[in-house]
């Protein structure tokens, strides 16, 4: 840095003012947070789907009512107890006590604290930089460390740490995380910009060299960091600089290339899940790396990190290069010359694509020359566009929307007939990003998720195999509808995307094979998810009863299995059903001790039927023969000794309560998608009723995932695709299809080979690196990246 330094006492006082206004302004946003968040948990209460979910969100209603207050209060005094950051001596203790192991939920706090700074910092990476360089040259040329209130994430912590100080539930908070981070943005990123505003007026840093955003840590090793990385010695960085934020440092990012984002989860615990808990990985530091991996984001987060951080380049770039830029500007229109032009445009794209293919018995097939002659065709439209634009604004737009896309057009595994549709996007992008700005700087803009999805999904097809395939077709219908409406801007964007977002989900699972699978792993789903539940809730109903242990056992492994079976293939309600449940009770009461002659004679009476029900049932689950009969032995001896027992009986009442009870069932249980599924080849095949040599199925095991890992294996998005390590055999797969509760996952081979694998133990192989993303950026973003660098050879085209 060029200006020369504050005298210490006034760059202190400037720094503690400047973090004082920050949190005055950030604590603008608590007051209406808190009476918005009362708003929406009265209206999720008024609109709940069913009894269950109605008492639940009261109960939420019910405790903000009591606490919401306290929480505010709460937060903001730890947000100004926070002014002050800690001493170089609190540091290390501070670190130290990082590398402790912590528990499950520290960790889905911190999960839950990172995605609110993650849209802190996309909302306001620009402002937050600046302010990161001007308190370095104020405190010293340090960092902010992880505690500072001005980083997002500590912000984001302290909210979230004093709601559950507060004794608000985390249930709670997953009811309204939408409410919170719409206060939280509509305040903090301007708290940024305000707290810059005061520094600037007090003569610091009026104007900021770039090259003071890079700060590399003296232990950093070679080659860790690239252009627009900002790698400290511990490997962390503020993500909207362009790099990523490891535990392990070592992430790739700025304007460089590709370098994995998902090396560090790799190093996880440490285990490879086949090995059952085996030896740790290749780098060493044992409980250390294991700790910082379950203390550090989840790897999503850390590649929308990387993401945000290239966007923040760009914008950086245009606001430098362009007066006026701001891609937070309102909508505008082109100017008129070039709105003309890009009419003219458009026009003729729809009436000369075809015309690059060749064609085969009346088909047009695309290969590499036809992408070549479109990629020929679009730059010398580009040119012919910026001599019509009439402002830089103009000019640099097209110019760079023509350069994401030259890098779309180059990417090879992307077969050349998508490749063709994907050209035809380049003059809707362009006259969206001319009227929206805001193209260059979200993630989330429909437009970018459209090509990031469409891309994703067809990285994985031999171009030999995709003509006539409805995935392509699909694409030239979300194309050709996007042509028919040029000026709706984003609106025909997401309408399509949320078009194609239905038709992926289809179309992955279309095949006979498939279906059937998917329709039986379901069911197996229910199943054994309503009968672990059903089996707590009759543990629940028996706590104070007087029923003999070999009749509990029963119940709980056998009954509930009975019942669930029953309630998938019959329904809750069926009469079946019903006669099973009522089962269940009525073998409490036959068990219970039986003091008078009458209560026997009804027992005498009723047994043949009972037990004919009860055979039933366990025929339902496949226990038969001797099996069965040993059951049932079991049972009549517990019976006999029930006829003889001097102990309390189980008054009739209860037994009706119960029996009232086991019929409503349904209406007790909880969903919990973390139910581990005993689910294997065997029982898939028993269902199925086929041979399931090519379904190979991926039960619970091996190493424990940490939170992150099993954040991101619900996460995933469909259609991408995945390096599949598995018993020693790489496979490229396909991620087809979850289940409802998002415990089963389906990832699908090009050979027809289908892999099914439960929620843990995809998140141990991604936790081990033995399931890895083919791709480690989305398409726009690499293109983003490939703009940033050409326009980093030569900057002068931007406005040629």
């Amino acid at each position: 840095m060029t200006a020369p330094p504050l005298p210490h006492d006034s760059a202190v006082r400037l720094a503690r003012q400047a973090r004082e206004q920050f949190v005055k302004r950030a604590e603008a946003a608590l007051a209406p947070m808190v009476q918005a968040i009362r708003s929406r948990l009265s209206e999720l209460v008024e609109t709940s789907p069913g009894t269950r979910e109605m008492h639940e969100r009261r109960d939420a209603l019910m405790e903000f009512e009591r606490k919401g207050a306290v929480w505010s209060q709460r937060a903001s005094k730890a947000w100004r107890q926070a002014l002050v950051p800690p001493t170089a001596t609190a540091r290390i203790r501070l670190e130290a006590v990082n590398l402790t192991l912590i528990g499950d939920e520290v960790v889905e706090m911190k999960i839950l604290s990172s995605r609110l700074a993650l849209a802190i910092v996309e909302k306001a990476s620009w402002d937050l930089n600046d302010l990161r360089v001007r308190m370095q040259y104020l405190e010293g040329g340090e960092d902010l460390v992880p505690t500072d209130i001005l980083r997002p994430e500590a912000l984001a912590q302290l909210l979230i740490e004093n709601w559950i100080g507060a004794e608000l539930s985390r249930e709670a908070w997953t009811l309204v995380p939408d409410v919170i981070q719409r206060h939280v943005l509509e305040h903090v990123p301007e708290a940024y910009r305000l707290a810059n505003e005061f520094l600037i007026s007090q003569e610091v840093l009026r104007d900021i060299d770039l090259t003071a955003r890079v700060k590399r840590g003296a232990s950093s090793p070679p080659g860790t960091g690239r252009k627009g990385d900002a790698v400290g010695a511990t490997g962390q960085q503020n993500p909207a600089d362009g790099g990523g934020s490891g535990a392990g440092g070592g992430q790739g990012g700025g304007n460089g290339g590709r370098q994995s984002g998902y090396a560090d989860s790799r190093q996880g615990a440490g285990q490879n899940p086949d090995s059952g808990g085996g030896g740790r990985g290749g780098r060493p530091g044992g409980v250390s790396d294991e700790t910082r991996l379950m203390t550090s984001s989840p790897p999503l987060a850390r590649a929308r990190m990387r993401a945000t951080g290239v966007l923040g380049q760009l914008k950086r770039l245009l606001t430098e290069r362009i007066a006026g830029f701001d891609s937070g500007n309102p909508p505008t229109r082109p100017s008129p010359a070039l709105a003309e032009a890009l009419s003219q445009q458009a026009t003729h794209a729809h009436s000369t694509s075809m015309h690059y293919g060749a064609t085969v018995q009346d088909d047009v097939v695309y290969d590499d020359a036809a992408v070549q002659e479109v990629a020929f065709d679009l730059r010398r439209r580009t040119g012919e566009l910026k001599k019509k634009a009439s402002t830089s604004n103009e000019k640099a737009t097209i110019e760079i929307v023509a350069l994401m896309f030259q890098s779309i057009l180059a990417e090879e595994r992307i077969p050349p007939a998508v490749r063709v549709w994907f050209a035809r996007l380049q003059m809707p992008v362009l006259r969206l990003a001319i009227a929206e700005p805001e193209f260059f700087g979200s993630l989330e803009h429909p437009a970018r998720q459209l090509i990031d999805r469409m891309g994703s999904c067809v990285m994985g097809f031999n171009a030999a195999t995709i003509g006539d395939n409805a995935l392509e077709t699909e694409i030239k219908r979300v194309v050709q509808v996007i042509e028919q409406y040029p000026e709706t801007g984003r609106r025909v964007f997401q309408l399509v995307y949320d078009e194609f977002q239905k038709f992926l989900s289809k179309y992955l699972t279309e095949k006979a094979p498939t279906q059937r699978l998917v329709s039986v792993a379901q069911q197996v789903e229910q199943k054994e998810t309503l009968a672990i539940q059903y089996t707590i809730e009759m543990r629940s109903m028996l706590a104070d009863m007087p029923v003999r242990d070999e009749i509990r056992e029963f119940l709980f492994k056998i009954w509930a299995e009975v019942l669930a079976i029953s309630a998938i293939k019959n329904g809750p309600q069926h009469a079946d059903t019903l006669a099973l449940k009522a089962s269940a009770s009525d073998l409490v009461w036959a068990a219970s001790a039986k003091p008078n002659r009458n209560e026997r004679s009804r027992v005498i009476q009723d047994l043949p039927w009972l037990l004919q029900r009860l055979r039933q049932g366990m025929t339902l689950v496949s226990i038969e023969g001797k099996a069965q009969e040993s059951q049932i032995k079991a049972i009549g001896d517990t019976l006999a000794d029930a006829f003889l027992s001097k102990t309390e009986a189980i008054p009739q009442l209860q037994i009706e309560a119960m029996a009232k009870r086991l019929a409503h069932l349904e209406d007790f249980v909880a969903d919990d998608p973390a139910t581990d599924l005993p689910l294997d080849a065997q029982s898939i095949e028993l269902m199925l009723g086929i041979d399931a040599s090519e379904i190979e199925v991926v039960a619970d095991g091996g190493s424990r995932p940490s939170a992150g890992m099993l954040a991101w294996a619900t996460e995933l998005q469909l259609g991408n695709w995945f390096t599949l390590d598995h018993n020693g055999a790489s496979t490229q797969v396909q991620y087809a299809w979850r289940s409802e509760r998002k415990q089963l996952h389906l990832f699908a081979a090009p050979g027809g080979r289908s892999y099914l694998i439960q929620a843990r133990r995809l998140a141990a192989y991604l936790q081990a690196g033995l399931l890895l993303p083919a791709e480690e950026e989305a398409l726009t973003v690499r293109a983003t990246r490939d703009a940033l660098a050409k326009l980093d050879a030569n900057p002068e085209r931007l406005l040629q």
